[in-house]
């Protein structure tokens, strides 16, 4: 069964808009645990516009599923990984400025930088993750860099489900005769999610922030946790 990861960074910042506390990052992110998530994902970014870098301290005392954090590899971002040293680091190639991550590694022009990280993350006894798109030559030097997995970015995808999803089931069975275990995320939902899933039933894991956190508004957390949950049995 594929993993569902919850990113919380929606949650953060609904937080930060009334510079208080509510909601409660750990607490919400303690709730997704109990209501069936099987990790919990996070994306401090420099200008601590949602996750801040307490934040991401506080989870590591006290989740106990998989604690995935994303983030450009700067010196700030592996301070965290090797401080921390969480279930999976998963590299982004985001600039501080850009909304959110929509591009995936240029992998062979950044072979050095990956594979020396992928190196100092197995010492530290953490899972690595490099965010691709469904070009094979990225996923090819992706493998060569010698990291554990990649993490599809799906945003293409959630835009024409029907028409996109055999390249990423040809890009999923790539990575995956290199070696490579396959994440996935970027504007999953409940309604492209199944598709994704039956098609590529060797995922590894889902990160899904975003439209669970909205979905979660209409039907409930608990209840929008298992109905994602549902999409990949």
């Amino acid at each position: 069964m594929t993993k569902l990861s919850v990113n919380v960074n929606k949650i953060a910042t609904l937080r930060n808009a009334r510079g208080s506390n509510t909601p409660n990052v750990v607490k919400v992110a303690l709730d997704c645990e109990r209501f069936g998530a099987d990790g919990i994902t996070v994306h401090p970014r420099p200008d601590e516009r949602h996750i801040t870098h307490k934040d991401v301290y506080d989870l590591a005392k006290v989740l106990s599923t998989e604690f995935n954090i994303e983030g450009y590899p700067d010196q700030r971002y592996l301070k965290i990984i090797k401080e921390l040293r969480p279930s999976q680091a998963t590299l982004v190639p985001d600039p501080p400025h850009v909304l959110t991550s929509n591009a995936g590694w240029q992998t062979k022009e950044n072979l050095e930088l990956l594979t020396n990280l992928a190196i100092q993350f197995k010492e530290l006894g953490v899972r690595s993750s490099i965010f691709v798109d469904t070009n094979l030559e990225n996923i090819e030097y992706a493998a060569k860099s010698g990291v554990d997995r990649i993490e599809l970015y799906t945003g293409p995808f959630a835009e024409a489900p029907q028409v996109k999803i055999a390249e990423y089931v040809y890009a999923a069975q790539y990575a995956e005769g290199l070696g490579l275990e396959v994440n996935a995320g970027h504007d999953l939902s409940l309604e492209n999610l199944k598709l994704f899933n039956e098609q590529i039933p060797f995922l590894a894991e889902v990160s899904i922030g975003h439209a669970l956190i909205s979905d979660a508004l209409y039907y409930g957390l608990e209840n929008t946790i298992q109905m994602y949950k549902r999409l990949m049995l």
